[in-house]
C-alpha cells in the first residue's frame, strides 16, 4: 500500500471516529492528515509529509478554536431558566428590611433571602425571580420576561 494511502484511511478514520463525538477537533487533525497524503502523492519525504500534517492540523485546530464553532458556549447559569426552574417563578413580599434593598419571604415552603434587582421599587407586592446568587433570590417586580 502506497504511502499517501495510509495517510488517507488514517484520515478517513479520524473522520468516521469524529461522528462519534460531535465535536470538529479530529476533523481538523484529519485535514492535517490529508495533508500528509498530499505531501506523500507529491513524493515528498517522510520528515515533510509528518511536517506537513502537523502544521495544517495545528493550523487548522487553532482556526477552529477561534471561530465561533470551537469555543465553549457560557451561559450566565445563575439567569437560565432551562438550568433553575425557579427562574420566572412568583414570590410575595411582604415587608422589606430597613435598606430597602433586602428582604426575607417564603418560597416554596420556605423562608429565603431575597434581594431587588437594581432599578426596582422597594414597595409590598408580587416579585418575579431573576437570577439566584447562592441562597440569596435577586427578584424585580413584573410578570415573567424572555431571557
Amino acid at each position: 500500500m502506497a504511502e499517501w494511502m495510509i495517510w488517507l484511511v488514517f484520515a478517513g478514520a479520524l473522520v468516521i471516529l469524529e461522528m462519534f463525538t460531535g465535536t470538529f477537533y479530529l476533523l481538523m487533525i484529519g485535514l492535517g492528515l490529508v495533508a500528509g497524503g498530499l505531501a506523500a502523492m507529491a513524493g515528498m519525504g517522510r520528515e515533510v509529509q509528518l511536517v506537513c500534517a502537523g502544521v495544517v492540523g495545528a493550523i487548522a485546530t487553532y482556526g477552529l478554536r477561534r471561530s465561533k464553532w470551537g469555543g465553549a458556549v457560557r451561559h450566565q447559569v445563575a439567569r437560565d431558566p432551562n438550568v433553575n426552574l425557579d427562574i420566572g417563578q412568583t414570590l410575595k413580599v411582604d415587608v422589606w428590611n430597613e435598606d430597602g434593598r433586602t428582604a426575607r419571604a417564603m418560597y416554596r415552603g420556605a423562608l429565603w433571602d431575597v434581594e431587588l434587582e437594581h432599578g426596582a421599587d422597594s414597595v409590598p407586592g408580587i416579585f418575579t425571580i431573576r437570577e439566584i446568587r447562592g441562597n440569596r433570590l435577586i427578584v424585580s417586580k413584573g410578570r415573567k420576561q424572555d431571557n
